[in-house]
């Protein structure tokens, strides 16, 4: 497992990285704060990332949220700071796992088995809903050309929707992208 650590205190990144190597894990780097997180994730990309900090402030905050839009990862956060509003934040910002005082060498290995295990589940349930609204998205284009095809030429929704999808394979597209063509053409 590849992993990218930020960590601003030379002491406790001096505990992580021999615990990461005897768990196993390649530390690909090591940042002391998350500012070019985005850039060195593109670059080297780990397969999980760990943030270490004494409480999740707004700037790394936010560039775990660049990360997760651009290039999403597993992020683990271990972290001194257990309160609600930190733990929402932290979370809504995208990361995996919040541990609060859990840097224990003996637990890291396990503590990101999880973390990667959970975050492809919800990459799964992410791509899920994506396919689900591009169907909808292209089903309702297909009614709304549907709609049009009956009202300018008078026939049934049935004939309509034949004569669309013969043209589709006719022309080796989509049924969506014969709709798209029919409303941005309309014969009227």
């Amino acid at each position: 497992m590849r992993v990218l650590i930020v960590e601003n205190q030379p002491e406790r990144l001096a505990m992580l990285v021999p615990a990461l190597e005897a768990a196993g894990c390649v530390v690909t780097a090591t940042l002391n704060s998350a500012r070019s997180l985005d850039v060195q994730i593109q670059a080297l990309r780990p397969d999980v990332v760990i943030i270490a900090q004494d409480s999740p402030d707004r700037d790394t905050l936010e560039h775990i949220c660049v990360v997760n839009q651009d290039c999403p990862r597993p992020i683990v956060m271990f972290t001194g700071d257990g309160s609600p509003d930190s733990i929402r934040a932290a979370t809504q910002a995208g990361v995996t796992s919040y541990v609060v005082d859990g840097l224990d060498p003996a637990r890291i290995r396990p503590i990101l088995d999880v973390a990667v295990s959970r975050f492809e589940a919800f990459q799964a349930l992410h791509d899920q809903l994506e396919q689900t609204r591009l169907e909808l998205s292209e089903r309702k284009l297909i009614d709304q050309a549907k709609a049009l095809l009956i009202k300018q030429t008078g026939a049934s929704e049935p004939e309509v929707y034949r004569e669309m999808r013969r043209a589709a394979m006719d022309r080796g597209l989509k049924l969506a992208d014969i709709a798209r063509q029919i409303l941005q053409n309309p014969l009227a």
